[in-house]
């Protein structure tokens, strides 16, 4: 299945839809985000990273600000399990390092802590509640 699974780069200001459809399936239909929470109105000044199936489809999507917070790391339910959350992580790292952006902060969803610490991010600050879903503060240093 991961064959030619494609990860890139890619301007808001192009692939909006796409990223957005990714977006709404995970956060606003599945964990029932709410839509207001969910589209910020920041994502036009964010770097983005989309993740396409073998027939273009797009599956996998993550955004950094430009003051190094990533957000919106999300897979559809199909193509959990396979290491693109890893890759799409990776990805914005890579992005981060190359703008020069240390630390790196994110809030990740308590389930997904052990993931987060799997790539050097640490717990940073108490654990919060997010769009009703109880999240922590993490950060890691770029070097």
């Amino acid at each position: 299945m991961l064959g030619d699974i494609e990860i890139k780069e890619v301007p808001w200001s192009e692939f909006q839809g796409p990223l957005s459809e990714v977006r709404e399936k995970v956060f606003v239909y599945e964990q029932r985000v709410a839509p207001e929470i969910e589209i910020d109105g920041r994502d036009p000044e964010c770097f983005h990273v989309l993740v396409t199936n073998p027939e273009g489809i797009p599956v996998g999507a993550g955004r950094l600000t430009p003051e190094g917070k990533i957000g919106r790391v999300s897979v559809l339910l199909p193509y959990r399990g396979l290491g693109l959350g890893s890759k799409i992580l990776q990805a914005l790292i890579e992005i981060a390092h190359r703008e020069g952006l240390s630390p790196i902060k994110l809030h990740a969803q308590i389930q997904a802590v052990s993931f987060y610490e799997r790539h050097l991010f640490v717990p940073n600050g108490p654990v919060f509640m997010e769009a009703g879903i109880p999240h922590q503060s993490m950060k890691r240093n770029l070097a």
